[in-house]
């Protein structure tokens, strides 16, 4: 894997590819007039979509004649599964969303909970359920054999921060699942992919978790 890919990309601009190691394959690209990251991940004939986000025509080009398995939808939120809809009818994809936010999506054909696993070429994506930004926010566990661990963060993790939040309860629960679930749980070389804009490292963001505390929503 290469540690070169800092994957800052821009709506209309080149994807960013990275080697994930065992075969399997990250492209990123954004989409839409939000900049929207859109992940997929390809391992030998398989293909899995983090968040069809926007400009289907883009994201079906990136997916190529390999089609698709699966999407994923991190939240609710319509930035983050317009394209949803066109990608899933002509790829017959399966559409998976946490089942606290799936009836906010347009097309789902499955639902997913803490704990559950995804599955592309035969590697595990691990579900982590992160309340606060949506209800069913979801963060996407991948463990590189033998190496480092990549989360895809949807919008509930940011450099800089965790994702918006519109009230107290909201806020405190979101920082807890993130200190709990994710850098509690994780070394400070895991990698995490966010909904929009540039990647991090847990460790380039930890010390300053006291002060996202203090800053609070």
């Amino acid at each position: 894997m290469s540690d070169e890919y800092t994957g800052d990309v821009r709506a209309g601009g080149e994807p960013a590819v990275r080697d994930l190691g065992g075969g399997l394959i990250l492209t990123k690209v954004s989409v839409g007039p939000m900049d929207n990251n859109a992940y997929l991940l390809r391992a030998g004939s398989e293909q899995l979509l983090i968040d069809a986000a926007n400009d289907a025509a883009t994201l079906l080009a990136l997916i190529g004649p390999a089609g698709l398995r699966t999407v994923v939808t991190t939240h609710q939120h319509r930035d983050h599964w317009i394209a949803l809809e066109e990608v899933v009818k002509v790829t017959g994809a399966a559409s998976l969303a946490h089942a606290a936010d799936a009836p906010a999506i347009p097309v789902t054909t499955g639902t997913l909970s803490d704990g559950d696993v995804v599955e592309v070429g035969g590697h595990s994506l691990e579900v982590i359920h992160v309340v606060g930004h949506t209800p069913g926010s979801v963060v996407l566990a991948y463990q590189q054999p033998g190496g480092r661990t990549h989360l895809f963060t949807g919008d509930s993790l940011f450099p800089g921060g965790p994702g918006r939040t519109t009230n107290p309860r909201d806020f405190n629960s979101l920082m807890t699942d993130l200190e709990t679930k994710v850098f509690d749980r994780f070394p400070d070389d895991t990698w995490f992919y966010p909904g929009h804009g540039k990647d991090s490292t847990l460790g380039a963001e930890r010390a300053a978790i006291p002060e996202w505390r203090a800053r609070g929503w």
